[in-house]
């Protein structure tokens, strides 16, 4: 992709805590329109690395650069009015609220209006109809007022994605969004996320490994804060040192 500008770039980023190197000398970058998996066992610090990407942590040091902009120093809220959309490991969805207030929400923070107000514009056809959208996008406009709690694990995982979509992103930050899917999930989340590509790349944090040979375009492999490898699915798929780190029986 040496034709094509980043739209997302780490370079040399570190976190620790304590002793422990939790990111040690990371470097990876994003292209439009590409699915960039990063892959490693639990503990490897993919999940600290999403979180120093999206601002619930700040670095050691290294550089983080979204959209030519230098995010050193920028919160969350920041950096995701910049364009960065993210999902969670674990749910972070209001729910009590249906999954159309859920979206609501997630458009009036888009807005920058108060949620104090929320209560007074239920009805207001600006959130409204661009949160039905949102859920047209992700399948699930038929569990517009089905509140969140009530929806299926895979169900709210579309949801999160919706949310993140509603707060129209450059970039997409998925941690695990496979997690909890039975197979008939799995692969419906799969297919979604190869047509989500093309409105923001992804970086995908994911231990499905189906999935991620699948969806990839690139994979960078992360084992003890460090990266071991990256390359094409081929090329993680033959390294014999990934084979040995992380994929052991997988790869054969």
């Amino acid at each position: 992709m040496a034709d094509k500008k980043p739209i997302l770039t780490i370079k040399n980023l570190y976190k620790s805590f304590g002793a422990l190197k939790a990111t040690d000398d990371v470097s990876l970058d994003l292209y439009e329109g590409e699915i960039h998996a990063l892959i490693g066992p639990n503990g490897a610090g993919k999940s600290t690395l999403i979180k120093q990407i999206s601002g619930d942590y700040q670095s050691d040091s290294g550089s983080i650069h979204f959209l030519d902009q230098d995010l050193a120093g920028l919160g969350v809220a920041e950096r995701a009015r910049a364009g960065l959309g993210r999902t969670f490991q674990v749910s972070s969805l209001a729910l009590e609220f249906s999954a159309l207030r859920n979206v609501m929400l997630a458009v009036q923070s888009k807005s920058g209006s108060s949620f104090k107000f929320f209560k007074s514009v239920q009805k207001d056809a600006d959130l409204i109809e661009p949160a039905m959208q949102m859920l047209k996008e992700v399948g699930l406009e038929g569990r517009a007022d089905i509140p969140a709690a009530e929806l299926s694990h895979g169900e709210r995982r579309q949801l999160e994605v919706a949310i993140a979509l509603a707060l129209k992103p450059k970039a997409f930050l998925l941690d695990e969004p496979m997690a909890g899917l039975g197979p008939a999930g799995s692969k419906n989340l799969t297919g979604f996320l190869d047509q989500l590509r093309h409105q923001a790349p992804i970086l995908l944090v994911e231990h499905d490994m189906d999935a991620v040979f699948a969806l990839a375009d690139r994979i960078s492999v992360l084992v003890y804060g460090r990266i071991i490898a990256a390359g094409t699915v081929d090329e993680i798929r033959g390294n014999p040192l990934v084979r040995e780190a992380y994929l052991g029986e997988e790869a054969s």
